[in-house]
């Protein structure tokens, strides 16, 4: 099996100062073997890391939609903010991209989804993230882990990672695949590894926001 980051963030997003040659540094310490560099509304940096470590990275995107977060991995061509969530996931599907849904339950972050908006897309998406270590109460992971079960859906899970130290805090275990269709192939064997990440955590986010206004 190999280990996978889904979610992580490099300096490309608003509230994340990390270089991505210090994101891949952390992960080959850690020991993980494929890092999907999910960069808000962006793929700069997920580009970025590719050229460093092509073996290690898999481009990737978190896209806030008109309803909530759309998380992808092995995207080719960006994805603007703000789009349906319909069209959102159109133009994945174009590109072949492994879709889930970030932190479909958590009602502290604006990317949170309403159920009723999120049964409109499980028919068109690939799995749902199950657990965020970022997420404050375990309520939200766990509304998130019995949607999956009850709607039979495939679950990712990520460290949502904004610091290099937070790189490898919640991981899926997969058998070897090489693109979506095979990540699409193998996703409902996986394992999980997860951790929470305290509340101040969010300081370094909220530190990065700051810095960048």
């Amino acid at each position: 099996m190999i280990t996978i980051e889904f979610h992580c963030h490099t300096h490309a997003s608003k509230d994340s100062l990390t270089r991505p040659s210090d994101l891949i540094a952390a992960a080959r310490r850690k020991g993980i073997d494929r890092l999907v560099v999910t960069d808000h509304n962006s793929i700069q940096g997920a580009l970025e890391a590719k050229a460093i470590d092509p073996e290690l990275v898999i481009v990737g995107e978190e896209i806030m939609t008109t309803k909530g977060e759309i998380l992808a991995a092995f995207v080719q061509e960006e994805i603007p903010p703000y789009l349906t969530p319909q069209e959102t996931i159109k133009r994945l599907k174009e590109q072949g991209a492994f879709i889930s849904v970030s932190h479909p339950f958590d009602e502290m972050r604006a990317g949170g989804w309403q159920e009723k908006d999120l049964l409109e897309i499980i028919p068109f998406v690939d799995a749902v993230e199950v657990y965020n270590s970022r997420c404050m109460l375990p309520r939200f992971n766990r509304r998130a882990r019995e949607f999956a079960l009850k709607h039979n859906l495939a679950g990712t899970v990520g460290s949502d990672a904004h610091a290099a130290f937070e790189v490898g805090r919640s991981v899926i275990l997969l058998d070897q695949f090489t693109g979506p269709e095979e990540m699409r192939a193998v996703i409902r064997q996986a394992k999980f590894r997860v951790k929470w990440s305290p509340w101040w955590f969010h300081l370094v986010s909220r530190y990065a926001s700051s810095m960048k206004k």
